[in-house]
């Protein structure tokens, strides 16, 4: 994975944050949070925290009493997520999942979503989890499903392939959507130490926005496939997106698929 794919920076965080989160994002968010409070836990460490969402939705829903510790490699985005703000107070740190700063088995659940795909060595990220994890403890976190199941992803990628051949902008089929096999995800988290099979959950839901600019926008210039694409050329490349969208779906508002796996597993 290119370095640049990890790299949230500049404008990136406020897009994503105000057109990719209700976007995509916020279905799977609530989910997520559905499934940590179902452990009752009190402490959790949340990794690859981004801009907050599934922190908010943790916030909004567990009990006062309990602890929430939100990471994210990218200071930037973390800044973001503290300036949206949460119901309740939250320990924000910037933190490399590769190497978490935190003790052995400090943490009842550690929740994940959407940045497995974007760990460089998936097996040691999923070794520092269960290290920080008690036993018995859950991690739980989700992956997308392959980009043909992701209407808007899957449209845009073509449409920016065909604009520009000689050097295609992949950044979403490669890494957001390039983690999609479960035998695979399996085979990682049995190499990190987990010894009780994962249990997996692949989930539809809708993706809708007022007019196709919106998610041509949010995918374009609020994620990393932003940097593969000259600067010169953003606003081409965005308008390209936006009328492949609108012919697939419509100039009015659009609706398209979106799939994502969630994965379960215990420290035992």
């Amino acid at each position: 994975m290119p370095h640049a794919d990890a790299k949230f920076g500049g404008s990136i965080p406020q897009l994503y944050d105000r057109l990719l989160v209700p976007l995509i994002f916020q279905p799977y968010a609530d989910d997520l949070a559905a499934r940590v409070v179902n452990e009752r836990p009190a402490r959790v460490l949340e990794i690859a925290a981004g801009t907050g969402v599934v922190t908010r939705a943790l916030a909004a829903c567990l009990p006062a009493s309990g602890t929430i510790v939100a990471t994210d490699l990218n200071q930037a985005m973390l800044d973001q997520a503290i300036a949206t703000g949460t119901a309740r107070p939250v320990q924000w740190r910037q933190a490399d999942a590769m190497c978490l700063p935190f003790p052995d088995a400090a943490f009842d659940v550690v929740v994940c979503q959407f940045g497995a795909m974007f760990f460089p060595d998936k097996a040691a990220a999923y070794a520092e989890a269960r290290r920080v994890l008690r036993p018995g403890g859950q991690f739980i976190f989700n992956v997308w499903d392959r980009i043909e199941d992701n209407d808007f992803a899957h449209v845009v990628t073509d449409a920016l392939a065909q604009a520009f051949p000689l050097d295609p902008p992949r950044f979403l089929a490669r890494t957001p959507h390039g983690y999609h096999d479960v035998a695979v995800i399996a085979d990682d988290l049995a190499r990190a130490g987990f010894t009780t099979p994962p249990t997996c959950t692949t989930l539809a839901a809708r993706s809708r926005a007022a007019t196709p600019d919106i998610p041509a926008i949010a995918y374009c210039q609020g994620t990393p496939l932003r940097n593969e694409i000259v600067a010169s050329r953003l606003d081409d490349a965005t308008a390209i997106a936006a009328a492949a969208i609108g012919q697939r779906f419509g100039a009015g508002p659009v609706d398209g698929k979106i799939q994502a796996h969630v994965v379960a597993v215990a420290r035992s």
